[in-house]
């Protein structure tokens, strides 16, 4: 009877942990079409297609999307159907304060901290993103793709679990790529300048200069994207 009772508490045990850990996959996989912008704003939230897509049952799915409707990333229309989250002006504007906020610690942090490997990892990193900015067609793609791994390695240096775990919070990706898409090269080549600029300011361990030019990189990233948004 003990016996019995135990395989049926093992048996169980291990029906939630794979529960939980499809629920864990199809939340990361719905989020990174989101992040990605393979599912666009408007976009809508259907449980049984979104299980094709991920390979799972629909209750998983179902267990995602109520996550990733708490976490903004989905919302409801006025009939009910559940979409990809449509930012307006508020919430970008908002989104940028707090990346300008969050990553301008993260920066400052880095400065203190930067060792010389962790700074040619930087340098090498913005070379890419020179080279993808200076063609007559810039690489958006190899932009985004770069521009992503430079701020992730500021935040690693930063040495901050819990600013990590702050900015993954955030929709910022999905931002960014509205964002990149919509800048001329002249954008993009003053991104990759501005990032210049960081790198110096980590050479010199300058906390304040980091901070400032970080601050001002996110700052000129929203005046871009909203100019660009009047233009349409």
């Amino acid at each position: 009877m003990a016996a019995s009772a135990s395989s049926a508490r093992s048996a169980a045990a291990a029906a939630a942990s794979a529960s939980a850990s499809a629920s864990e996959r199809a939340y990361a996989e719905i989020r990174g079409l989101i992040l990605a912008g393979d599912a666009s704003p408007g976009t809508p939230l259907r449980e049984e297609a979104l299980a094709d897509i991920v390979g799972v049952s629909r209750t998983p799915v179902r267990e995602a999307l109520r996550r990733l409707e708490a976490e903004h990333y989905a919302s409801r229309t006025p009939g009910g159907r559940l979409v990809v989250a449509n930012w307006d002006n508020d919430d970008v504007a908002e989104i940028f304060a707090l990346r300008a906020m969050l990553e301008g610690h993260a920066a400052a942090r880095a400065a203190r901290r930067m060792t010389p490997g962790q700074l040619a990892e930087l340098k090498f990193c913005n070379a890419a993103i020179e080279a993808a900015v200076a063609q007559p067609q810039p690489d958006i793609a190899r932009f985004l793709a770069e521009n992503r791994r430079f701020h992730d390695l500021i935040l690693s240096a930063s040495g901050s679990a819990r600013l990590a775990t702050m900015l993954a919070g955030l929709v910022e990706q999905a931002i960014v790529r509205r964002t990149a898409t919509r800048y001329d090269q002249a954008d993009l080549v003053r991104s990759a300048h501005e990032h210049g600029q960081l790198i110096q300011a980590f050479a010199a361990h300058d906390e304040d200069w980091a901070r400032a030019v970080m601050t001002a990189h996110i700052r000129r990233a929203l005046h871009a994207f909203q100019d660009a948004s009047r233009s349409k």
